[in-house]
């Protein structure tokens, strides 16, 4: 089942070069576990609510496979200058199978 790596980025704090030399190598640390941009901070329209930050989805084959890009040697060399420059949220969230319908989220309701 796919994973997602699903990021809310808040605001960006110091605008330093570090920034820059996380965007260059943070895709050929996802590259060894089939990891893929499907949003990078692209144009939204705000339907509903409000939203003031930037989104950023990565795509993974399973939660194995996000979760070991995530402990990487790799990735985590390049995570401090994300997390020292940039506030953001950020998730797993595991995807659904094809032919999932809203409705089967009934069972999960307490009532």
């Amino acid at each position: 089942m796919s994973t997602y790596a699903v990021a809310y980025v808040r605001k960006i704090v110091n605008p330093s070069p570090e920034i820059a030399e996380y965007l260059r190598h943070v895709s050929d640390t996802m590259d060894p576990f089939g990891g893929r941009f499907l949003v990078h901070d692209g144009e939204r329209e705000v339907l509903e609510g409000s939203w003031t930050g930037g989104l950023i989805i990565i795509e993974f084959p399973d939660r194995a496979k996000a979760r070991a890009w995530y402990d990487s040697e790799a990735y985590q060399a390049i995570l401090p200058f994300r997390t020292d420059n940039i506030e953001m949220d950020v998730i797993f969230a595991e995807g659904v199978p094809e032919g999932y319908r809203g409705s089967e989220a009934l069972a999960k309701l307490p009532f």
